[in-house]
């Protein structure tokens, strides 16, 4: 695993990550925005105490470990593209910690994720967090898991934000909210 300094962590500010998408996108997640370490190794949810991966390996997405935090090797990205994972965030500018994000780029990236879903076209999206999907579309009253409206043809969820900041999930329940999107996606 690498170490950064905290120099060279700032220096990624405003580093953007590309989107991790394939050809048969069934399951879509996204990210709030990338943090630091994310874009100092260009690969999404890499920092070593998020629990991202963990909670996919524990819910059975993904078949094998994952550790993303010196930078996610081809196959590990080909697993995920196979599988029909994609992964992208609401606001593509990395920040040491999402409460950094105005409301109006949570919007904003809410408006071009929309045009994503639409281009992509996957079958369920699951939004990483619910402060920042409440934010990004206006719904201050939404709850955490499935959501009654679909999104640009999606079906839509909001799952548990699995940064080491969101201390009171842990890899189980994060495993057993992101198993929900990935059974409606036909992927479990």
């Amino acid at each position: 695993m690498p170490r950064f300094t905290r120099a060279e962590l700032q220096s990624f500010r405003g580093t953007e990550v590309p989107d991790l998408l394939g050809t048969d996108v069934r399951l879509l997640f996204v990210g709030i925005n990338p943090g630091l370490w994310t874009a100092a190794t260009q690969t999404h949810f890499a920092h070593p105490v998020n629990r991202f991966y963990p909670a996919l390996l524990r819910a059975g997405i993904i078949g094998h470990p994952i550790d993303p935090s010196a930078g996610m090797t081809d196959e590990d990205r080909d697993l995920l593209r196979g599988r029909g994972i994609g992964i992208t965030n609401l606001v593509r500018r990395a920040t040491a910690r999402a409460d950094e994000l105005s409301r109006d780029e949570l919007r904003e990236g809410g408006r071009q994720l929309e045009e994503l879903v639409h281009r992509v076209a996957p079958r369920v999206v699951a939004v990483a967090g619910i402060t920042a999907y409440r934010h990004a579309f206006g719904h201050r009253g939404a709850a955490l898991g499935h959501q009654p409206e679909p999104f640009a043809g999606a079906e839509l969820w909001v799952v548990p934000n699995p940064s080491g900041l969101n201390a009171h999930e842990t890899v189980e329940s994060l495993a057993a909210a992101y198993a929900e999107p990935a059974r409606a996606a036909g992927i479990l």
